[in-house]
């Protein structure tokens, strides 16, 4: 079978790494992949929005399996569209999708079917907004209600914050049509899990915990980001945890989605706050998260494209899916100056010395080849996996690859896998 992977990030060269290795899988392409997915599938240049562009060589190059790596092409309805025209595809029609692609229209659903979550108000106009704050107290959460890759959720420490945030989002525009609207809520504390699940439309099955590192900074500092490194177990997603997580969210959101005719079908991503009283959803995302897939994959012993094809097939319920006993951590290595302004184009030393260390793995998230050279081409440019038997010896592993990579300007958490 030929698989074509959709997208060009750091999620995606692990996508195509575990593609690459099932027996299914006869050849790899990546649309438009990156440096180091050219080293392991063909790369096609046709940008992971363009549909039309997107099907088009699927059915010229009779592709049997389409998976789609970033929320956007879900979001436009690419799963709509490859169905449409007979095509097999890995993910979320566009209604599905919107879980991701509209803040407004999760926070409804979940409290529509009774599925916990943070107090919310959504708002359209910049002053009604910051009248609206004195419902909620500080700190407080502003989030763009469309698509922000990753970085339109600001945690408001005071109301010249706030009040800052929403006039970016709604006067400013600085995040253009998603910040159209927004959704002001309540700030949860506890302490975060990411659970994916894979869904065929009736069965969820939960894949191993990941615990993701959103700042920018060491110690959680800085701003948001699309996450700066991530561990597989969470550390503090126990097993009554999961059992709640599973009965009250998971369940409940499958048997929802199913009641008001959606039929889901891929990967859901819960972000969820352990809170005093319980847990809670933060957010839903339509896709496998980014850096939680270098991670999560990385334990993966099953065969992703046999899992893939139960899943479209709606036949998950009989899929016997293994894990590896082990504990991975991962960090990514950022251009100098993300999630705002950076430089790219910087060449990129060391890699093959990081590769040679047992149990790592170095996934490229913002590379290009030029000139026989791999150099940057992103915000996020490398994320370091390593598992291990603990979180220690998979964190030293991780970052003793670090210290044989070097390009200018190189930034990356020192705290990652570190226990708080």
């Amino acid at each position: 079978m030929k698989v074509l992977v959709v997208g060009s990030g750091g999620r995606e060269h692990t996508l195509v790494w575990k593609i690459a290795q099932s027996k299914l899988a006869d050849k790899v392409y990546c649309a438009p992949g990156n440096g180091g997915i050219s080293e392991l599938a063909e790369c096609v240049d046709i940008k992971a929005d363009d549909i039309d562009g997107l099907l088009e060589f699927a059915k010229t190059e009779g592709i049997g399996l389409t998976v789609v790596g970033p929320e956007v092409p879900l979001s436009l309805g690419i799963v709509d569209c490859f169905e449409e025209n007979g095509m097999r595809i890995f993910g979320p029609c566009r209604k599905g999708a919107m879980l991701e692609s509209s803040k407004a229209f999760s926070k409804d659903f979940m409290i529509r079917n009774k599925i916990p979550t943070a107090a919310y108000k959504v708002y359209y106009e910049a002053e009604k907004a910051k009248a609206g704050l004195d419902d909620f107290g500080f700190p407080v959460v502003i989030k763009a209600d469309g698509l922000a890759a990753g970085k339109g959720v600001i945690i408001a420490q005071n109301r010249e914050e706030a009040i800052s945030a929403i006039d970016d989002m709604l006067m400013v525009r600085k995040f253009g049509e998603a910040g159209s609207k927004i959704v002001i809520e309540e700030f949860l504390v506890g302490k975060e899990a990411s659970i994916l699940a894979f869904v065929d439309g009736k069965t969820a099955v939960p894949m191993v915990s990941a615990q993701d590192y959103k700042r920018a900074l060491d110690n959680d500092e800085g701003l948001n980001t699309g996450g700066m490194g991530a561990v597989s177990p969470a550390f503090y997603y126990d097993e009554k945890t999961a059992a709640v997580v599973e009965r009250d969210i998971i369940r409940r959101t499958v048997d929802a989605l199913k009641a008001e005719g959606i039929c889901y079908k891929g990967v859901l991503y819960f972000g969820i706050m352990i809170t005093e009283k319980g847990p809670k959803v933060l957010e839903y995302n339509a896709r496998f998260g980014d850096p939680e897939t270098e991670v999560v994959l990385l334990r993966l012993e099953s065969d992703l494209v046999e899992i893939m094809n139960s899943v479209i097939d709606e036949k998950l319920e009989a899929q016997k899916i293994q894990w590896k006993d082990e504990q991975a951590v991962c960090v990514v290595m950022a251009s100098g100056g993300y999630p705002e302004h950076y430089e790219k184009g910087y060449e990129i030393k060391g890699l093959d010395e990081a590769a040679e260390i047992d149990g790592v793995t170095v996934f490229h998230a913002g590379t290009k080849k030029a000139s026989g050279k791999t150099v940057t081409a992103g915000g996020r440019v490398l994320v370091i996996s390593a598992a291990a038997k603990n979180y220690k010896e998979a964190r030293d592993k991780a970052y003793s690859a670090i210290s044989s990579i070097a390009f200018e300007k190189a930034h990356y958490r020192k705290d990652i896998g570190k226990k708080d």
